[in-house]
């Protein structure tokens, strides 16, 4: 007999239906897989088998053929497992047919029948969805993610015994649900706040101008003075994510099976910290079947590039085309993927190879070795960081202050009405969103400082020999410095300000 059910796999941060076809007949004892399946499906017929013997079923005893439709697609790993085994109980009439059409089922089977969760359930979701499914049946540990999806009934089964009595109507099982803006408000909250911060006046100045405008940020410090501190907190001031981007990144960790068991929605901007000894794939993604890398899990948030000139230079080459356009596609000889990496980038250094300012008296650093040390980060990457910093040690006194800091709420509502004056500013361009990424013709339109601005800048490029680069740096970012002061016209401080912000062209 003839079985037909449906279920759904990741290709990129989409996903897609696959009907699966479930004949069972006479002859030899066997079961074929066919549509392109890799080792983990192939290997689906003994857990399927042993899975189904433990739930108090009976196997085919004859030829079993399996077709995973569309052929044309790879499909990988152990999320079709309890779909096939259930169209095996179908094809042996052991299941009723009727919900079968309307439902779509995920999940990974244990020897023992229990169902265990899979990674991509948000994204298969919006595609059941979208194929005109009305319910689906997932792993109970995935069913708070699949609630996300509203327009579709999510019914969480445990194992294979209960998704069979369910389907043949001898089980009650209730839809899970949740209250979507209720998750998302709950899970706002972040737990790193800039008033914990002792000192570093400066480096968080330059951090809300950096934010305020979408600029990415380079501090250069010694050890222990709080670089990484400050990169955590980044994301607490950056303007509350909207439940579609809570949705576009939750789809991602989904897919690189970062989500906990039983989360259902990310709805704080993520914080990602790869290691300095992360190669290509790690950065971009990659894999036979491509899976996100990390500036793909830190889309919408953070990127933060500890130790910069410890990465290699290649994965740090890599980066530029992600910085510029927001994507990253990788291409394979079946296909190309695409994800989206939208992100600030945050990094940090140290000034010297033994980490101290070249002034300080502790410093053995030479100057060719400065040079050679800082010179492993490319121009190329320099072009795309707008704001460098220094960040200095934190004084006794400072560190003996018991009083907080401004809280990063504080900071976050400056930041909001700067980010809404460029909004409005831009809102006839669907490709600029912030002054970051101000192409030369709106800078040479929103970028106009008064004439004593302009003359200060004229002597700073002279004097402190600017490149081209950092003239524009400077311009964009004091555009940003006026945004926040609520000023249409940038003036000599804020000038002055952005100057200031550049400390590795002052150095060169």
């Amino acid at each position: 007999m003839l079985a037909k059910v449906f279920s759904g796999a990741v290709f990129g941060v989409d996903a897609y239906t696959v009907e699966i076809e479930v004949n069972s007949g006479h002859g030899d004892p066997k079961t074929l897989i066919v549509g392109l399946p890799d080792a983990a499906v192939k290997e689906s017929e003994h857990r399927v088998t042993t899975a189904l013997l433990n739930s108090g079923f009976t196997p085919p005893q004859g030829r079993v053929t399996i077709n995973l439709a569309p052929a044309s697609i790879k499909k990988e790993g152990p999320s079709f497992d309890l779909p096939i085994a259930l169209g095996m109980l179908a094809a042996e009439s052991d299941i009723k047919p009727d919900l079968l059409e309307r439902a779509c089922m995920i999940g990974e089977l244990a020897l023992s029948g229990a169902v265990r969760r899979v990674c991509g359930i948000l994204p298969i979701t919006l595609a059941a969805r979208a194929a005109g499914r009305k319910a689906i049946l997932v792993p109970a540990e995935n069913a708070e993610e699949a609630a996300v999806v509203e327009g579709i009934k999510v019914f969480a089964v445990k194992n294979l015994r209960e998704a069979a009595d369910f389907l043949n109507l001898e089980l009650t099982l209730d839809p899970h649900k949740i209250e979507l803006n209720e998750t998302f408000n709950a899970h706002r909250r972040y737990a790193e706040d800039f008033e914990d911060v002792k000192g570093q006046e400066y480096a968080k100045r330059a951090i809300e101008v950096a934010v305020a405008g979408g600029h990415n940020l380079l501090m250069i410090g010694p050890p222990g003075t709080g670089k990484t501190m400050l990169a955590k907190r980044i994301p607490s001031i950056l303007p509350p994510m909207m439940i579609e981007e809570a949705l576009e990144t939750t789809k991602i960790h989904s897919i690189a099976g970062k989500l906990d068991a039983h989360e259902s929605l990310i709805a704080t901007r993520p914080f990602h910290a790869p290691h300095h000894t992360v190669s290509d794939a790690g950065l971009l993604g990659g894999g036979t079947h491509p899976t996100p890398g990390a500036v793909s899990l830190a889309h919408n948030g953070v990127l933060f590039l500890d130790e910069l000139p410890e990465f290699h230079r290649s994965v740090l080459e890599v980066l530029r085309q992600p910085l510029e356009e927001g994507v990253v596609t990788i291409a394979r000889a079946a296909a190309s993927v695409t994800f989206p990496c939208r992100f600030m980038l945050v990094a940090a250094m140290n000034p010297t190879p033994d980490g101290y300012f070249p002034d300080d008296p502790r410093s053995t650093s030479t100057p060719l070795q400065v040079q050679r040390y800082q010179s492993k980060v490319s121009g190329p990457l320099l072009d795309r960081i707008d704001i460098h910093i220094e960040v200095p040690s934190v004084k006794y006194q400072e560190l003996a202050n018991l009083e907080k800091g401004e809280p990063s709420a504080a900071v976050r509502r400056r930041v909001v009405a700067a980010r809404n004056i460029q909004q409005k500013r831009y809102a006839k361009d669907r490709h600029v969103h912030c002054n970051a990424g101000m192409r030369p013709k709106q800078a040479r339109k929103y970028c106009r400082p008064t004439a004593d601005a302009q003359q200060l800048l004229k002597t700073a490029v002279s004097e402190m020999n600017f490149s081209a680069r950092g003239y524009d740096r400077i311009l964009k970012v004091a555009r940003t410095i006026a945004d926040l002061a609520g000023e249409e016209v940038i003036g000599t401080e804020h000038i002055a300000e952005a100057i200031q912000y550049r400390t590795l062209d002052r150095a060169i």
